[in-house]
């Protein structure tokens, strides 16, 4: 389904619950919305957990579809058993952000890093920066909002602007807002990437299905993506193609505003800039025109040759 939408890369994640929770804990409140209120988080988590086995069926066909393969490693035990697979990139999810025994080992792998930073103060951000940089400097950071789906209000892309003032590296956003939603938004700001979760089956039993995007949706995100990109063209500030047929009709060039006779110097007030269908001196060149001499007798409306 990625594929068909034309997405790059496709993310799943792993982790050993044992690892990754304790006993008892309560769910997040987006998932007490989405799955039974009286299983606790860490059974929720078991029911969900991939083998490693899983992780290799799901490598090899993302290579045989020729898309990208990620994974988020929740926990060291997943992250040996990534190391181990072979993976090319890491992302890292934002309940790891403040976790930075854990950042540092990610780091240590050398592989790149898509670095999520929900839930978290821009301090603990810096932190987490500081561990990762000495050891890899690969790194993608990401804003992101911790609900499923977010509010609209919730989406703060202008964090990415603050993200690039802030700190030497790429910056992504993965989105949480209903529908296409916000990323295609981000990209104008001068992200690299954006993720957004999707899903086969949005009625699906699951904590995640209700806010992520079905097949036609993420289709139309990829489609929005791709015209954002054509609006946004190039950086060379020049007329296309297109405009220099128009350019000619609409651009003003110099015309007598009045009568000027041979030999006379010509003053500023006896130029005119009008439409001459591209012919002639552009305005912008009048001050090469004033004070010099009329080469012949110009009629009123005539275009200046000199």
């Amino acid at each position: 389904m990625a594929k068909d939408a034309r997405a790059d890369a496709v993310k799943f994640q792993a982790f050993r619950t044992s690892e990754l929770i304790i006993e008892n804990v309560g769910k997040a409140p987006y998932q007490t919305k989405t799955t039974s209120t009286t299983e606790s988080q860490a059974d929720m988590l078991r029911r969900l957990e991939l083998s490693t086995n899983h992780y290799l069926l799901l490598k090899d066909y993302c290579e045989k579809k020729d898309i990208i393969f990620l994974i988020t490693p929740f926990d060291e035990t997943s992250l040996k058993e990534l190391e181990e697979i072979g993976v090319s990139a890491y992302k890292i999810a934002s309940t790891d952000t403040t976790n930075l025994p854990f950042l540092k080992k990610v780091a240590q792998t050398g592989k790149p890093i898509f670095l999520s930073t929900e839930m978290t103060y821009l301090d603990e951000i810096k932190e987490a920066l500081k561990e990762i940089h000495p050891k890899n400097k690969k790194i993608i950071l990401m804003q992101c909002t911790a609900n499923y789906p977010i509010e609209d209000n919730e989406a703060n892309s202008k964090i990415v602007k603050l993200f690039q003032q802030e700190f030497d590296c790429l910056i992504g956003y993965s989105d949480h807002s209903v529908g296409i939603g916000a990323a295609p938004y981000a990209i104008p700001m001068g992200v690299c990437m954006i993720e957004k979760h999707f899903t086969l089956d949005k009625s699906a039993k699951g904590p995640d299905h209700l806010a992520s995007l079905g097949p036609a949706e993420l289709k139309a995100l990829f489609k929005e993506v791709k015209r954002i990109e054509t609006y946004m063209g190039v950086v060379i500030k020049e007329p296309t193609k297109s405009e220099l047929q128009t350019r000619k009709s609409l651009q003003k060039c110099l015309v007598a505003a009045k009568p000027i006779t041979k030999g006379s110097v010509i003053k500023e007030s006896d130029l005119l800039g009008k439409r001459t269908g591209g012919v002639g001196i552009s305005p912008i060149e009048y001050k090469k025109i004033v004070e010099s001499v009329a080469v012949k007798d110009f009629d009123l409306n005539e275009i200046i040759v000199q």
